[in-house]
């Protein structure tokens, strides 16, 4: 894997987070096309470790990264698990969901008001092609 970035110093946040996937050239385009609205781009590649890193500061944390499980077995989803990406409106709440959905992604959630979190959760819920949840979520008003 590429070398440790360093953290932002905020004890809050994530240094990473890593899905597993069992056919690495559909989970990268899938999340090509997924994280460009966000502004997350791939900047890393390995296709014969089997892992791609994201992030919209590859110098920094947080990254989001793609492997085949170091263990050989086969990825399999969380059950419970959800990976939430933080979107800064709710339009692109919309273009994040859109492009999920277009790569294969399974619906789970269209995007809108889920006001029994907070009164202004804008989110949208999808599963990548391996069956990972996935959410887009913007918390600001409209």
């Amino acid at each position: 894997m590429a070398e440790p970035v360093p953290t932002t110093g905020d004890p809050a946040m994530f240094s990473h987070a890593t899905l597993g996937t069992n056919d690495f050239p559909r989970a990268m385009a899938f999340y090509d096309a997924l994280l460009a609205p966000l502004g997350l781009t791939r900047f890393h590649t390995d296709a014969d470790q089997g892992h791609a890193g994201y992030a919209a500061n590859p110098d920094a944390s947080p990254q989001f990264w793609l492997m085949r499980p170091i263990d050989g077995g086969p990825a399999t989803a969380g059950n419970g698990a959800t990976l939430a990406f933080e979107a800064p409106d709710r339009a692109t709440v919309r273009a994040v969901h859109a492009a999920g959905l277009a790569q294969g992604g399974a619906e789970e959630g269209s995007p809108g008001l889920r006001p029994h979190y907070h009164a202004d959760y804008y989110g949208a819920y999808l599963r990548d092609p391996d069956g990972n949840k996935l959410c887009c979520v913007c918390h600001r008003p409209a």
